[in-house]
């Protein structure tokens, strides 16, 4: 067993000389041989090694007995120990989610706690045999390349020693060892899935191929190749197909049905929403027909005019109206705008500094008295700055391919239906800086 993880750490280069690591200790045999396999290393790599582990209250005398062990060990071994006490049952009711899951969160929101606090690695005790009934129980839920790619061995401050070994390795290398470990009860109740896996799946499994760990993380290191592979291409697609406007679905559609579900499944993560099957395959169609997805958290995939976007669902509040009384800032539609008004000198000095300024300058002696900032409405018009020509403002949009969406979010000053300035579009004709300028208005919107 010592030599598969030595092995693994090396592979997978998972610790480097000075590290801290944070153990997963829940005292089972798996955490009890990282841990004694991590000390037997400690030299090597001048590692400090500190322990947590989390009572969940599940199983009352036996959980504090549980709790009582790894005291032991660390205080045998010398091991600085952190210990979380939390009734998962109230949890995961206030959560909403099942006590499994909300173990599995409340496992690594401490883990990451404790590393944030040292810059540590987290080491897990996952196996081989994990891995396996990780991937079958991926499998029986209609899983892609992802699912088949099981535990990594290696996903951010994460490290898995022991995922080449499997779960008999381990117990065997406890017992020639002299190291004891604690056996969880709940192990055998077949309540959870993965117990199901492990007690009724995995041995007739094993009856067929008795090398069923090693054979499946064979295929789950070759599935993270070909999901690399296909990932760097959706990546590279992507930025192929980005513009200010959106992805432009002529590249997007020219992809094949693997790549490009591999680039809407990035697309979709940057908005914070986890993919389904269901939605990924509704935006693929969009790309090539046009139309529109509802997706969670407010969001909506719109493919329109040769632009693939991902937008709020979220209607930006109308008719909101904030006159301006020379006041320094304004906040409209959560947007906070800048208003300096100096004399021309002064911006004649500004100007030089920050070259970009003059298309969103005017002139403040031409502002009419009832100027407001607003959205856009029925009838506003807008004087083209360079060719003194007055459209509506909606041809203006549309000439600048705003897409739809966006329009009504975009801030502007005006007097009446006269536009006089638009966000990151700049000022009217009427009203722009000329010879005549003595006062000068500067409108910028804070980041």
């Amino acid at each position: 067993m010592k030599n598969k993880a030595y092995s693994a750490v090396k592979k997978y280069n998972m610790l480097q000389k000075n590290d801290t690591v944070i153990v997963g200790l829940s005292g089972g045999a798996d955490s009890t041989a990282l841990l004694h396999f991590l000390l037997s290393i400690k030299g090597e790599f001048n590692l400090r090694i500190i322990a947590c582990h989390i009572n969940h209250m599940l199983r009352g005398d036996e959980a504090d007995s549980d709790e009582n062990f790894v005291r032991k060990i660390c205080n045998d071994n010398s091991v600085e120990l952190r210990v979380l006490r939390v009734d998962i049952h109230k949890e995961a009711q206030k959560r909403k989610i099942g006590t499994e899951e909300c173990g599995r969160q409340i496992r690594y929101e401490f883990f990451e706690k404790t590393a944030a606090e040292f810059n540590a690695k987290i080491a897990t005790a996952h196996t081989a045999s994990d891995n396996a009934e990780t991937v079958i129980f991926n499998m029986t839920r209609g899983c892609g390349i992802k699912g088949l790619c099981g535990i990594p061995p290696v996903r951010d401050n994460i490290i898995r020693p022991l995922i080449e070994v499997t779960r008999t390795e381990i117990e065997e290398y406890c017992r020639t060892n002299g190291y004891d470990f604690v056996t969880d009860s709940t192990n055998f109740e077949r309540d959870y899935t993965r117990n199901r896996i492990r007690l009724d799946v995995i041995p007739v499994l094993k009856n067929i191929n008795p090398s069923l760990e090693s054979t499946i993380a064979r295929m789950s290191a070759q599935m993270r190749q070909n999901e690399k592979f296909i990932t760097d291409c959706a990546e590279k697609a992507l930025a192929n197909a980005k513009t200010s406007n959106g992805y432009r679905t002529d590249i997007l559609s020219q992809l094949d049905d693997t790549p490009l579900s591999a680039a809407l499944n990035l697309l979709v993560k940057k908005y914070n929403i986890i993919p389904e099957s269901k939605h990924i395959e509704l935006i693929r169609e969009i790309v090539y027909n046009s139309g529109a997805v509802n997706l969670k958290n407010n969001m909506t995939a719109v493919s329109k005019q040769g632009f693939l976007r991902i937008i709020s669902s979220v209607k930006h509040q109308e008719n909101e109206i904030i006159p301006y009384n020379d006041q320094n800032f304004i906040t409209i539609n959560n947007k906070k705008i800048s208003l300096l008004k100096m004399n021309i000198d002064e911006f004649n000095k500004y100007k030089k500094i920050n070259n970009l300024v003059f298309n969103n300058s005017m002139d403040y002696d031409t502002i009419p008295s009832n100027r407001v900032f607003r959205t856009r409405k029925s009838g506003d018009v807008f004087t083209l700055p360079r060719r003194n020509v007055t459209k509506s403002l909606k041809k203006y949009f549309i000439e600048l391919r705003i897409p739809q969406e966006k329009r009504d979010g975009i801030i502007l000053f005006a007097s009446g239906s006269d536009i006089l300035w638009i966000e990151g579009t700049g000022v009217s004709k009427n009203y722009r800086v000329s010879e005549n300028t003595k006062t000068v208005l500067v409108l910028e919107i804070q980041k």
